[in-house]
């Protein structure tokens, strides 16, 4: 039994899809990954959540510094006929 050409494609992505999820399934239930819940930041009151371990910083997102943009400024192209 041959798979026509026209299905070839979509044969593929079957077969890498059903191996995906078999790999994703089997990881699950190994039980692999971080079980640790996620900790925030109050911003609220002011206060942080003690970190789960002395070398572990919580890192507000405002404390960020700024990111230096080098070279000119990206305009998109609205009217492409103009240029």
């Amino acid at each position: 039994m041959r798979i026509r050409e026209e299905n070839c494609n979509m044969v593929l992505l079957a077969v890498v899809t059903s191996i995906s999820v078999a790999i994703a399934g089997g990881a699950s239930l190994l039980g692999v990954g971080d079980s640790k819940p996620v900790r925030f930041a109050d911003q609220t009151a002011g206060r942080v959540e003690q970190a789960p371990a002395p070398d572990k910083r919580i890192i507000n997102v405002s404390e960020q510094p700024p990111v230096r943009v080098i070279g000119a400024p990206f305009v998109p192209n609205t009217n492409p006929r103009e240029r």
